[in-house]
């Protein structure tokens, strides 16, 4: 009896385990059904979506009012930073220097004494020399500028007695022109008065030719005199010359026509900078005397210099076939750390435009001279013709075919799919190794 209700007990653990076992399984069953479904379903799903053609996302702004300046840019060089150069010709020993870099100086103050060498004495001489035969030409041409001035007057003075007189003109003033036209001796007292005026108005060109010599001959001897004195007013610096220094001649022979020289110092006045820039032949005829500058310096890095046009070269140069014009603007401010030479830009402004429709160049495509925009409207590209006015370096003026506050396309931007070789593995594949594939990258997980 008792074995009995052992066999019927391990018979009920027994069916009780069979039973739990078949409800496991039952489950398991389920999710592996469930799991194959999901795996299913997303790869159907990825071939669906993956082959849906890939919509571009576009980049837009606002049509918008706003001030339009219109610049030409171009690049070129420091000419000039209100220094003069001090120079001599002289050759010989630096004896004494007067100056000191920094010093406030006076025009014709001496800036040092050299003691001249045999060469620099005959340059020294023969230049004194021709100073004094400039200045004897200019006095004998104001000599005789006295002498055809009183030729002159004389010839003037028997004429008016002879045109003024009864027989060549009459009581009430007037000319008696047949007399005169017919008469020798009033032909002739007038040609001798008119050569005379001619020959006195010749002789004052000739006085301004030689004060001019006197001038140029004055200025070789001091190129060759052992003074150096400065040529303006101003602050001297860069001293290039020290006590026992030897200058060499400054030209082959005897020359003291050469005023070029050594250079022994500088003098800087208040004066501005200059900048030197070449135009192209289609930008030049923008530029006119006067427009208004911005100019940065290469070797001055985060400044911007402000200044204006002042010189226009209409005629320009041609090397290689390109043509350029030189501009020459002036900065509105000194400093000094513009030193000539220097690289320098600037964008002259051309013309400046108040109150107009403004949209980025980009949006912009031009073909056979019609320029169209893509616009957005009611969530549709719309391609719309416009008419454009001028353009500074980002954006265009739009004259007509667009209003304030249209949205314009830009640009465009195509979305990554996210699949690597068009049609390769699903993402969900447990062989990708998971995550989406990055296109054309080398397989790099995102």
């Amino acid at each position: 009896m008792k074995n009995n209700k052992q066999s019927f007990s391990a018979n009920k653990e027994t069916n009780r385990l069979l039973s739990k076992g078949k409800g496991l399984f039952s489950s398991r069953k389920k999710i592996a059904i469930v799991l194959v479904i999901v795996l299913v379903l997303s790869f159907v799903g990825w071939r669906v979506l993956g082959n849906r053609p890939e919509q571009p996302q576009y980049q837009t702004v606002q049509v918008e009012k706003g001030t339009l300046i219109s610049t030409v840019s171009a690049s070129g060089q420091v000419i000039t930073t209100n220094m003069v150069n001090v120079t001599t010709s002289a050759s010989g020993v630096v004896k004494e220097v007067f100056v000191k870099d920094g010093e406030t100086v006076q025009a014709g103050q001496k800036v040092m004494e050299v003691t001249l060498d045999l060469e620099g004495q005959t340059r020294n001489s023969q230049a004194y020399s021709s100073y004094l035969s400039a200045k004897n030409n200019s006095d004998a041409a104001n000599a005789n500028a006295y002498n055809l001035r009183s030729t002159k007057d004389t010839a003037w003075k028997k004429f008016y007695d002879l045109a003024t007189s009864s027989q060549y003109q009459n009581g009430d003033g007037s000319p008696r022109e047949g007399q005169r036209n017919s008469s020798a001796e009033f032909q002739s007292a007038q040609a001798d008065w008119l050569a005379a005026e001619a020959k006195y108005n010749n002789q004052q060109a000739v006085i301004v030719q030689t004060k001019q010599a006197v001038t140029s001959s004055w200025l070789s001897y001091q190129q060759t005199s052992p003074q150096v004195y400065t040529p303006i007013p101003g602050t001297i610096s860069n001293i290039t010359l020290v006590v026992g220094m030897t200058l060499a001649q400054a030209s082959g022979g005897t020359d003291t026509t050469n005023t070029s020289g050594q250079r022994a110092a500088v003098i800087k006045n208040d004066g501005t900078p200059a900048i030197s820039i070449n135009l192209s032949e289609v930008d030049v005829t923008k530029v006119k005397i006067g427009d208004k500058a911005t100019v940065t310096i290469d070797a001055i890095a985060g400044k911007t210099f402000t200044g204006k046009v002042v010189s226009v070269d209409s005629i320009g140069s041609v090397s290689s076939g390109v043509t350029s014009y030189p501009v020459i603007i002036q900065l509105d401010t000194q400093t000094e750390n513009i030193l000539p030479n220097m690289a320098a830009s600037a964008n002259i402004i051309v013309e400046t435009k108040d109150n107009v429709l403004l949209i980025p160049t980009t949006a912009v495509q031009s073909q056979n001279g019609q320029s169209t925009v893509s616009v957005t409207r009611n969530g549709q590209i719309q391609q719309v013709s416009v008419e454009t006015g001028n353009t500074s370096d980002t954006q265009i003026e739009i004259i007509s075919g667009l209003s304030q506050g249209d949205t314009v396309v830009t640009g465009t931007q195509t979305p990554t799919t996210g699949q690597q070789g068009g049609q390769g593995q699903s993402p969900f594949s447990p062989f990708g190794g998971g995550g989406f594939r990055g296109t054309g990258g080398g397989g790099q997980n995102r």
